[in-house]
């Protein structure tokens, strides 16, 4: 089968924008810079850490994706974690939150060179969103206040290429899994096969994770609206260890809910 464009991929996908709802990171937020203030990196490094409290959005991930540009090098930060521990002992203040596989080559604290307390991280198998996922993500935005969500796959995950088989599952957790995530990947089969088709339905599963966030919790998808939260979507390169941003396609969020 002949391969299909970003496109024809997101016109296939139903992943629409509505006007007003998503932000997507890249030069389309709708709040004006503000300058950040800056941390001194650690000897040895010349990247500046920006203040997330005060970032814009392209600031926050432009930050993190200096600490995926370390990590994929091999020249991450030397880390004082009895001081990060001592510093985070009686308050936390991650502002970037990650809702992430729970594939053990997908740690990102380790992915974004970060340290204890820069994020809120909830992983679950094939990066989906169930009640209490979604109660931890609205803890961290509400509570927390957290400013940017990041929803991130990784190529060849075990539970989109569950879904892709077609199989029974086992277990009627495994089909809970399933179930969960087809809705998001189901309209790809026939149209590519192989590599292609799970390259894309990793993306997919991405996208879709992201609109079910948005979608089933009133608290994020207030704070979309207002534009206090941004909401990133990637994929995780297992091979190279490189996060790669999917652009140009927003989720769909429903009006009014």
């Amino acid at each position: 089968m002949s391969l299909i464009t970003r496109r024809q991929f997101a016109t296939i996908m139903g992943l629409a924008t509505l006007e007003g709802v998503q932000q997507e990171v890249l030069g389309q937020s709708t709040h004006a810079p503000v300058a950040p203030q800056t941390k001194a990196p650690a000897k040895g490094h010349s990247d500046v850490i920006v203040d997330r409290s005060i970032a814009t959005p392209e600031q926050i991930w432009a930050d993190l994706m200096q600490g995926n540009k370390r990590f994929t090098s091999g020249k991450t930060l030397s880390r004082d974690f009895a001081q990060a521990r001592a510093k985070t002992a009686t308050s936390q203040h991650p502002y970037v939150a990650m809702l992430c596989c729970a594939d053990s080559r997908l740690s990102p604290e380790l992915i974004f060179d970060q340290t204890l307390g820069d994020l809120f991280v909830v992983r679950t198998a094939g990066n989906v969103a169930d009640e209490i996922a979604l109660a931890s993500l609205e803890y961290a935005v509400e509570h927390l206040h957290t400013r940017m969500l990041v929803v991130m796959g990784h190529e060849k995950c075990g539970a989109v290429a569950a879904t892709l088989s077609g199989e029974e599952m086992p277990t009627e957790n495994l089909a809970a899994l399933v179930r969960k995530i087809r809705p998001g990947i189901e309209r790809l089969k026939g149209l590519v096969k192989g590599e292609t088709l799970m390259n894309l339905a990793v993306e997919a599963n991405v996208h879709h994770s992201a609109s079910c966030v948005v979608e089933e919790s009133p608290i994020i998808r207030r704070e979309v609206a207002s534009g206090k939260l941004t909401i990133v979507k990637a994929v995780y390169k297992l091979g190279t260890g490189e996060v790669m941003h999917i652009s140009g396609v927003k989720e769909t969020a429903a009006a009014g809910r």
